[in-house]
C-alpha cells in the first residue's frame, strides 16, 4: 500500500509540476511510455482547470479576450496549482494574481472585476438561507429598533473598488443592451453581492449604505449600524435601503440584542 501511495503522489507531482518521474516510479510501469501518459494527464489537468477559471471569469475573459485569457490562466495555474477535488474552490486567488501579473498592470480595475466574479461565483455556491418573517418584524415595538440584529444572506459580500466594476460587469452579461462604454472616472464604488433563489444579482451601494451594511454584518446593531451611517450623510435613507434589502433577500433573519 506505501509503495502504490509513493507511486501517486509521485505521479501526481510530476503532473502538477511537469517534472519527471523518479526512477522508482518508471520501474513500476515498464510496459508504459511514461512520457505520452504524462503528456496526457498534464493536459487534461490543466484544461480542467483552464475550464474552471473561465467559468468563474467569463467578463474578465471577454475583457482581455480568450487567447490573452488562456495565457493568463496558464501562468495562474503554475502558481497556483488545485488543492481540492472541487473544482469550484478553485481560482480563489485570481485578483490578487492578476494585480502582480506584469502584462496586466495597465489594466488598473481588472483585480477588482476579477474580485467581483469571485464574490459572485462563490455567491452562487452558497448554502441557502430562509427568508426573514416579516410579520414577526413587524411586531416588535419601535422602542426595540435599535437593539435589532440583522443577520444577511451567506450570500452577501461587498466589494469597493476605486472603479465602476458594477457597470463594467453588467455591460459584459448576456442581456446587456451592447453599450460597453463605461467610464472610468475614479469615483469610489461600492457593489453589493447577493443571491434570491438561484439567481445572483448585484447591486451599488452608496457610501452610507455600504457603512451601514458593513457594520449589520459585523454584528452591529441597528442603531450603531445606522448612527455611523447617518454620521456620513444625514439624509441617509434606512427605511428605502430595508425594504431593498428585504426584498432581494439579503436579510435573513434578526434577533434583539439583549440589555442589562
Amino acid at each position: 500500500m506505501s509503495r502504490l501511495h509513493d507511486t501517486l503522489s509521485d505521479f501526481t507531482y510530476c503532473i502538477i509540476t511537469g517534472l519527471g518521474l523518479s526512477d522508482e516510479t518508471t520501474a513500476v510501469c515498464p510496459n508504459y511510455r511514461i512520457e505520452t501518459a504524462l503528456d496526457i494527464y498534464r493536459n487534461n489537468y490543466r484544461g480542467n482547470l483552464h475550464d474552471a477559471l473561465s467559468h468563474a471569469y467569463p467578463v474578465i475573459e471577454q475583457l482581455v479576450g480568450k487567447d490573452y485569457f488562456r495565457y493568463l490562466s496558464r501562468h495562474y495555474v503554475d502558481r497556483h496549482p488545485s488543492v481540492s477535488g472541487n473544482l469550484h474552490q478553485y481560482g480563489a486567488e485570481m485578483a490578487e494574481f492578476i494585480a502582480g501579473f506584469e502584462s496586466a498592470k495597465g489594466l488598473a480595475y481588472l483585480p477588482d472585476v476579477a474580485e467581483l466574479e469571485w464574490a459572485c461565483h462563490c455567491a452562487y455556491f452558497a448554502e441557502d438561507a430562509g427568508k426573514l418573517d416579516v410579520m414577526a418584524l413587524a411586531k416588535i415595538p419601535q422602542a426595540q429598533y435599535a437593539d435589532l440584529i440583522l443577520n444577511t444572506h451567506p450570500s452577501c459580500q461587498m466589494v469597493r473598488s476605486d472603479y465602476p466594476i458594477a457597470s463594467i460587469w453588467n455591460a459584459h452579461q448576456p442581456d446587456a443592451d451592447g453599450d460597453f462604454h463605461v467610464t472610468l472616472d475614479g469615483i469610489p464604488s461600492h457593489t453589493l453581492v447577493s443571491r434570491k433563489d438561484h439567481a445572483v444579482k448585484i447591486s451599488a451601494l452608496s457610501e452610507p449604505e455600504a457603512t451601514w451594511l458593513a457594520w449589520i454584518r459585523s454584528g452591529a446593531s441597528l442603531g450603531k449600524s445606522t448612527d455611523a451611517a447617518v454620521n456620513q450623510c444625514a439624509a441617509f435613507d434606512l427605511h428605502g435601503l430595508l425594504l431593498k434589502l428585504i426584498d432581494d433577500g439579503v436579510l435573513i433573519h434578526f434577533t434583539l440584542r439583549s440589555t442589562p
